[in-house]
């Protein structure tokens, strides 16, 4: 039973720094997010005409994130979906 916690444990590592390295970016009318695997925002570019108004800056950026987001929760999923099924054999 160690012996599985342990590898469980250490496949759950490797999993983590796999999906770290995992790039996932979401565009939308000028402004770019990228976060990686594990859900972490990595990058935001924002295109200049985006700079003049506020509200249209933060209705896109919110937009944006939550889909850069969404992307990269399917990507978690499947790798927690291979990690179990590998767990199972």
């Amino acid at each position: 039973m160690m012996g599985k916690l342990q590898e469980a444990q250490k496949e759950s590592t490797a999993m983590k720094a796999r999906l770290a390295q995992i790039e996932l970016r979401e565009e939308n009318a000028g402004l770019s997010v990228i976060v990686n695997g594990n859900k972490e925002l990595k990058d935001i570019i924002i295109a200049e005409n985006l700079m003049k108004s506020n509200e249209e800056l933060a209705d896109k950026l919110v937009i944006t994130i939550n889909r850069a987001l969404a992307k990269a929760q399917e990507v978690n999923d499947r790798e927690m979906q291979s990690m179990a099924a590998s767990m199972l054999k």
